[in-house]
């Protein structure tokens, strides 16, 4: 598998990144068999492993720090996040310093390594100064803890404001941004994109599958499919929802155009991600060795212009079926913040 150059880093990345939502109570609870996914992944040329401290709080990690063990650690760069919430503390959760300079220590024990290579802050928040959090993470650096710093579904002007703030004083500054990106999720494409580009960042968008949405399990005048990830996040599948009946749409539609390519719908929805100049790297999530099989294969799959053309008109560029799909949800437009 090809490699590409994380940012402006010089590391050099997979352009599948294997994400551990999945593994444990959210979804595989099967810890040998996670780790064999992981190896598995490994042995296929991916070099890219991201969780979360939040995942099944802990399970995650714990897993992929168990796969790692025996000498495959030097091999992966291997990253992580902080900010959701952890344990009933009010102070267990969130941006500030004395939660990260607290959690990174578990999320280092749980993944049993001594350094962990990207250390994202997993979503913005209000209550927190930005310095206050980079300020923080520049510690982490240069304690040796961290190797670089990223964020997780911001939007472009608090990706912008993070920079500022790191040149002004003098922090480390966010080598990436991990934001929403699908077929059926193009959001990104008015600002975030271009902005990442402008600052020489690496993008790893998350959930380039939609979900589960784009697997070819969601077809008009079918039985639709249950999962707990739709039990846990039901603004995303609750097909009341008239974002969710567009994507329902969407999806067939896009099934039977990558029909018509010869190709896998998984395999369309991860080359339309990973083809983008602006990524590096797509986060594939599996919960099964067969899910992993069906996803690897989309590293060599080039997208004609036809398909593309195809594809813009189904959904159109910069567009997201459902806003709850972007995975941050603006405190600016509560309620409260609106003349209430």
């Amino acid at each position: 598998m090809k490699t590409r150059t994380f940012g402006h880093t010089g590391v050099r990345v997979s352009p599948l990144c294997l994400g551990a939502m999945m593994f444990g109570a959210w979804g595989n609870t099967d810890h040998d068999d996670c780790i064999r996914i992981i190896h598995r992944a490994l042995d296929a040329g991916i070099n890219f492993i991201d969780t979360a401290d939040v995942y099944a709080r802990g399970e995650s990690e714990e897993i992929v720090g168990k796969a790692l063990a025996g000498g495959r650690r030097e091999h992966v760069f291997l990253a992580t996040k902080v900010h959701g919430t952890m344990g009933e503390d009010p102070n267990e959760f969130g941006n500030s310093r004395r939660w990260i300079v607290r959690e990174v220590e578990n999320s280092l024990r749980r993944l049993g390594t001594d350094w962990i290579d990207l250390y994202q802050i997993h979503r913005p928040e209000a209550g927190t100064d930005i310095d206050e959090t980079l300020g923080a993470l520049s510690d982490l650096v240069r304690a040796g803890k961290v190797r670089y710093i990223g964020s997780s579904t911001f939007p472009a002007s608090q990706i912008v404001e993070a920079q500022r703030v790191a040149e002004k004083r003098a922090r480390e500054r966010f080598v990436c941004e991990q934001p929403p990106y699908s077929l059926l999720t193009r959001g990104v494409e008015n600002d975030v994109l271009p902005t990442c580009r402008r600052w020489g960042m690496a993008v790893i968008p998350w959930s380039p599958l939609g979900g589960g949405w784009l697997t070819g399990r969601y077809r008009k005048d079918e039985e639709l499919p249950d999962s707990m990830r739709a039990q846990r996040m039901p603004g995303r599948y609750d097909m009341s929802i008239p974002g969710n009946q567009r994507k329902l749409e969407a999806a067939d539609a896009l099934a039977k155009l990558a029909e018509e390519a010869g190709i896998s719908l998984v395999e369309m929805a991860l080359a339309f991600v990973i083809r983008h100049p602006a990524v590096t790297a797509a986060i594939i999530g599996p919960r099964t060795m067969e899910h992993l099989e069906s996803q690897v294969s989309a590293v060599d799959v080039e997208l004609p212009d036809d398909v593309l053309d195809r594809i813009d008109e189904i959904v159109a560029p910069g567009e997201n079926l459902n806003l709850a799909d972007e995975g941050w949800q603006n405190p600016a437009l509560e309620r409260e913040a609106r003349r209430r």
